[in-house]
C-alpha cells in the first residue's frame, strides 16, 4: 500500500505540472495545488478513523463522531483569526501559522491513540481544526495571486481538483501507518506518516510569495457587515456553501460508523467507500470551468441541488456497499457544484477592503454549521439509525431548493434592471 502513496503523490506532481502549461497562471496557484493536499489529508484521515477509534477509546459510543465534530468546530473557530493575521501579516505568514498549528496536532493525535487517551484525542482534533482554517483560506490566496476576476471559477477548479489526491492520501496513510507504532487500538504510526506529510508541505510554501494587493481597490470606507449581509447575493452564496457543506458533512460522517460498525462492511470496503466519495468531490473540477460557461452558476446550483435530491432516495434503498457507494459519490458530485457556487457568488458581494471580514464571516458560518451537523450525525445514527439520518436531510434539501429559486429571482431582476438602464 505504501507503493499507492508514491503513486499518488507522483501523479500530484506531473497533474501540476502538465496543468501549468495548459494553464498561464501564477506560481502560487501550483505551489498551494501541490501543498494543499498533503495537508488536507488530515481530514480524510480523521473522517476514516475517527469515528472506528474513538468508538474504542470513549465509553460512550455514541460519541464516537464527538472528535470529527471538534475538528469542524476547529475550523469554524479559527476561520476568523485566520482571516485577520492574513489581513495583518500577509498570506504567507498565515499559512505557516496552520502548518505549524497542523503539525502539532497531528503529533498530539499521535500521542492519544499511543496512549488510549479519548479526551487528548478530541483535544488534538479540534487543533486539526484550527490548523484546517488557515489551509481553508488558501483558496482565496489563489483568488487574490490573479488579478482577473474572469478567471476565479477556472482558478477554484484547479485548487478543488487537487483535493483528489487528498482523498486517495488521507485513507491509505491511514491504513500504511496502522500499525508502524505500538498502540492499545493503532492508528499511532498513521499520524506519524501525516506529520511527515505536513512537514513537507512546509518545504513547498517556502517558494510562495504574497499575493499583490491592488491598492486602488482598497481606497474607500469599508462598509458595515450587517449592511454586507443584507445582500440578496450575500445571502445566496453563504446558504448555498453552508447547507451544502452541512449537508454533505452529516451524511459523511454517519457513513463509516453506519457501514463498519453497524452493518459489519469491512474497513477495505469502508476505506473504498470514503475515498470514492473524497474523490468525487473534486474530480468534478475537470469540468466545472466548461459547465459554469454553458450553465452558468445557478445551472450549477440548481443541478447540485437535484443531485442531493437523488442521494437520498438511493441512501434510503438499503444498506449493501453499492448504495453507500453510489450515495457517497453522487454526494461529493452535489457538493462540488453546490461549494464552487456559493464562494464564486462570495467575492460580488464584497469590495477588496472589506474581503477579509467578510471570507471570515463566511467561513465561520460554515463550519459552525457543518460542526453542528457533524455531531447530530452521531447521535441521530446511534439513537434512531441510517435510514433517520437520511430523512432529516431531507427538509434541508427543500432549503436549497428554496435558495435555488430565489438566485434565479435575483438575477432576472438584475437582467430587467440593466435592460431598463440600457
Amino acid at each position: 500500500m505504501l507503493t499507492n502513496i508514491l503513486i499518488t503523490i507522483t501523479l500530484l506532481l506531473i497533474t501540476a505540472f502538465a496543468l501549468s502549461r495548459i494553464f498561464i497562471l501564477p506560481r502560487n496557484i501550483w505551489l498551494l495545488f501541490i501543498s494543499q493536499p498533503l495537508v488536507m489529508s488530515a481530514s480524510p484521515i480523521i473522517v476514516f478513523i475517527g469515528g472506528i477509534l474513538s468508538s474504542e477509546m470513549a465509553n460512550d459510543p455514541s460519541l464516537a463522531t464527538l472528535p470529527i465534530t471538534l475538528m469542524i468546530l476547529g475550523v469554524a473557530a479559527g476561520s476568523i483569526p485566520a482571516a485577520m493575521l492574513a489581513k495583518n501579516k500577509g498570506r504567507k505568514f498565515a499559512v505557516y501559522t496552520g502548518l505549524s498549528c497542523s503539525l502539532i496536532a497531528v503529533i498530539i493525535a499521535l500521542f492519544s491513540a499511543k496512549l488510549a487517551l479519548f479526551e487528548l484525542f478530541c483535544f488534538a482534533s479540534m487543533l486539526i481544526g484550527i490548523g484546517g482554517a488557515f489551509t481553508q483560506q488558501l483558496r482565496f490566496a489563489a483568488i487574490e495571486s490573479s488579478l482577473n476576476k474572469e478567471d476565479v471559477p477556472k482558478i477554484l477548479s484547479i485548487l478543488m481538483l487537487s483535493g483528489v489526491f487528498s482523498a486517495f492520501l488521507g485513507p491509505e496513510v491511514a491504513v500504511v501507518g496502522k500499525d508502524w507504532l505500538n498502540s492499545p487500538h493503532g492508528y499511532a504510526g498513521s499520524f506519524l506518516f501525516l506529520a511527515a506529510l505536513i512537514v513537507c508541505a512546509m518545504l513547498v510554501m517556502l517558494a510562495f510569495k504574497n499575493p499583490p494587493v491592488n491598492t486602488s481597490e482598497t481606497i474607500g470606507e469599508p462598509r458595515e457587515l450587517k449592511v454586507i449581509a443584507k445582500q440578496p447575493i450575500f445571502l445566496i452564496a453563504v446558504c448555498t456553501a453552508t447547507i451544502g457543506f452541512a449537508l454533505m458533512s452529516y451524511l459523511m460522517t454517519a457513513t463509516p460508523i453506519s457501514m463498519h460498525h453497524m452493518q459489519g462492511h469491512s474497513l477495505q470496503e469502508t476505506k473504498w467507500v470514503i475515498q470514492s466519495h473524497i474523490a468525487a468531490m473534486y474530480i468534478p473540477s475537470l469540468f466545472t470551468p466548461w459547465l459554469v460557461k454553458y450553465l452558468k452558476l445557478k445551472g450549477l446550483m440548481l443541478i447540485g441541488t437535484l443531485i442531493y435530491a437523488v442521494v437520498a432516495l438511493i441512501a434510503l434503498s438499503g444498506h449493501e456497499v453499492v448504495h453507500y457507494w453510489w450515495a457517497l459519490i453522487l454526494l461529493g458530485i452535489g457538493w462540488n457544484f453546490l461549494f464552487l457556487t456559493g464562494t464564486s457568488l462570495l467575492p460580488e458581494s464584497y469590495h477588496a477592503s472589506e474581503r477579509h471580514k467578510v471570507q471570515a464571516t463566511n467561513d465561520f458560518v460554515l463550519f459552525a454549521f457543518q460542526a453542528v451537523a457533524s455531531l447530530l450525525a452521531g447521535w441521530v445514527l446511534f439513537n434512531a439509525g441510517w435510514h433517520w439520518v437520511v430523512i432529516t436531510s431531507l427538509p434541508f434539501i427543500l432549503v436549497l431548493f428554496t435558495v435555488v429559486g430565489f438566485y434565479h429571482k435575483h438575477q432576472k431582476k438584475l437582467t430587467l434592471n440593466m435592460l431598463k438602464t440600457n
